[in-house]
């Protein structure tokens, strides 16, 4: 059932550290390859090559200024007052002015990413202040400025032509031979990258991808989880993040699991075993969590194991009529996985049938959720929104994120299954790439190998 991570050739893994070592210098053209597109979020790779937040995630985990220079909170933090930094221009060298930034956020609240399934924004206003932005919510959003690193809250306006630009260190250029172009951004304000420009060629099937990677015309390409034992074997340079995206079902409470226990029949009939070991060969970490361990410490807490005489019992004899179990993403993977799931749940009495489009309406849907923060209270309050729930924190400290997460999960309508790292290979003129706090490839402070 895996497919394998086909290389046509040996490549000779250099050592990540003695690629540190490399003074970094500028020019060349970095060529990446995805399976997605470019601009879909979350995870658009020309999104985060081409625009702005207006907070970043830093190392620590929390909020570090980004188009927001500083930002503080009143009223319970119900209001929040960010002032723009200075002398921050778009592309076209139109000023980045407080107007601008309400507009982005405003159309992006307005016009949500049809493919991004998320909660509409936790503000009721945003409104331009001189050169602040002030947002008013109806509860306390003590982590907004966590929130607004999320890339769905990038800054972003149209130039004369139509087409979408920003502030990042590349703007895009065109799009020819199934490539996207950008080049550098020489007047970005937090300095030019290194790369002169990127070759981004979406909509690339892994295998493709490795198979370019290991002939030299691609640079920097996606390895799958269930992938990543086997690129490590063929001594691939492998840049792989923490565990960052959950893999979790959502059960809706209708039709056939209108009931509460035939929610919690559902959630104990499910393998996560089966998942970790045979789909996702071993990569990750088993959860019934929200939070994964790194992140809040006690996900282990939460039990995992499968009760298939349990979820018999629960079902009560009855036989439920078949339903439907779609999956969000068109991956390989994942559509292993709910094969996978459609298996165990027919082992405690439910026939299910998996759906062939991705927007088809059914009473299960295995998503793939990424994470955007890195502390318990503010990657709790994302889930909550991804999940379209509402998170009740009413503290900082671990116990009040605890109970948070327990009255989430109390609906049975949330099943969290694995949380999956991510991973990259690279080729070996590639320097100095490295991960973000939440997993994300830092593009502008990677270089190419120069001349020797």
């Amino acid at each position: 059932m895996r497919r394998p991570f086909v290389i046509s050739c040996v490549i000779v893994s250099l050592a990540f550290a003695a690629h540190a070592r490399t003074r970094p210098h500028y020019g060349g053209t970095l060529r990446i390859e995805t399976a997605g597109d470019p601009w879909q979020l979350p995870d658009g790779i020309a999104r985060q090559l081409v625009l702005d937040t207006l907070t970043t995630i830093g190392d620590t985990g929390s909020a570090q200024p980004s188009l927001a220079a500083q930002w503080q909170s009143q009223n319970d933090s119900h209001r929040w007052q960010f002032s723009l930094r200075p002398n921050v221009h778009f592309q076209d060298g139109t000023p980045l002015t407080a107007e601008a930034v309400v507009s982005s956020l405003s159309e992006a609240c307005a016009h949500p990413d049809p493919n991004h399934a998320a909660a509409p924004c936790p503000w009721r206003t945003v409104r331009p202040v001189g050169d602040t932005v002030v947002f008013v919510s109806d509860a306390s959003l003590p982590d907004l400025p966590e929130m607004l690193a999320q890339e769905r809250f990038t800054i972003a306006r149209q130039d004369a032509t139509g087409a979408t630009i920003g502030t990042g260190p590349f703007r895009v250029t065109g799009f020819a031979n199934g490539a996207l172009t950008l080049v550098a951004n020489d007047d970005c304000w937090a300095g030019r990258p290194f790369i002169d420009s990127i070759e981004l060629r979406p909509h690339r099937a892994v295998r493709d991808q490795a198979l370019d990677l290991s002939v030299g015309r691609a640079d920097i390409v996606e390895v799958p989880p269930d992938q990543l034992r086997e690129a490590e074997q063929q001594h691939l340079n492998v840049l792989q993040s923490r565990p960052i995206d959950l893999l979790a079902l959502s059960i809706a409470p209708t039709g056939p699991f209108a009931g509460r226990a035939m929610r919690q029949a559902a959630a104990l009939a499910v393998d996560r075993a089966a998942l970790y070991n045979v789909i996702f060969q071993k990569q990750g970490e088993v959860t019934a969590s929200l939070l994964p361990q790194w992140v809040s410490g006690d996900s282990f807490l939460f039990p995992t194991d499968r009760d298939l005489d349990r979820a018999r019992a629960l079902r009560g004899g009855a036989t439920p009529p078949p339903f439907t179990l779609a999956v969000e993403s068109t991956s390989p993977s994942m559509q292993l996985a709910a094969e996978r799931l459609a298996l165990t749940l027919h082992e405690a009495g439910f026939t299910v049938q998996t759906a062939s489009s991705p927007h088809t309406p059914a009473a299960l849907t295995l998503r793939l959720i990424p994470l955007e923060a890195a502390t318990p209270r503010a990657v709790l309050d994302e889930m909550a929104l991804r999940f379209g729930q509402n998170s009740t924190v009413t503290g900082t400290d671990a116990t009040a994120v605890w109970q948070a997460e327990q009255a989430i999960l109390s609906s049975d309508t949330i099943v969290p299954l694995l949380w999956l790292p991510r991973a990259w290979a690279f080729g070996e003129r590639v320097r100095d790439l490295r991960l973000s706090a939440v997993g994300q490839p830092m593009w502008a402070d990677a270089s190419l190998e120069g001349p020797r």
